[in-house]
């Protein structure tokens, strides 16, 4: 795969309530980062099977459905396994009813068709302020 068609199935599984990967689609040694993320939250996971549990444990204890990823703005870099990408996500509160959005903008890097780094930046304080309701 292409990093542009495994962004592509990222969204894919946020938008269906999924977690963001399935094994299919990683490299036995993917690193995922994200540097601001909420105290107590890890900032760097290393290889598939911890990436999976990681994932699969943040989906099922956040409590919001996400129900669009718009503004999507892809930019290739100089090396064609890496790209940047900009987009936002609009979610709904489970428990709340209250509909939020929040921007991110990720570094995703593939090697062999696979995802082999994952670097997001959230911003956690629109983040935080939808979990508080």
């Amino acid at each position: 795969m292409t990093p542009q068609e495994i962004f592509a199935r990222m969204r894919d599984r946020w938008l269906a309530g999924e977690p963001t990967y399935d094994g299919d689609m990683l490299a036995d040694d993917v690193v995922v980062e994200t540097p601001f993320a909420a105290p107590g939250r890890p900032t760097r996971t290393e290889g598939k099977e911890r990436v999976l549990a990681h994932t699969r444990e943040g989906r099922a204890n956040f409590p919001v459905r996400f129900d669009d990823c718009r503004n999507v703005t892809v930019h290739e870099t100089t090396d064609p396994d890496v790209i940047i990408v900009e987009y936002e996500l609009v979610g709904t509160h489970d428990a709340t009813g209250v509909q939020a959005s929040a921007p991110f903008v990720g570094v995703l890097r593939t090697r062999d068709g696979l995802l082999a780094g994952w670097r997001e930046y959230q911003h956690t304080m629109a983040i935080a302020a939808v979990l508080a309701g």
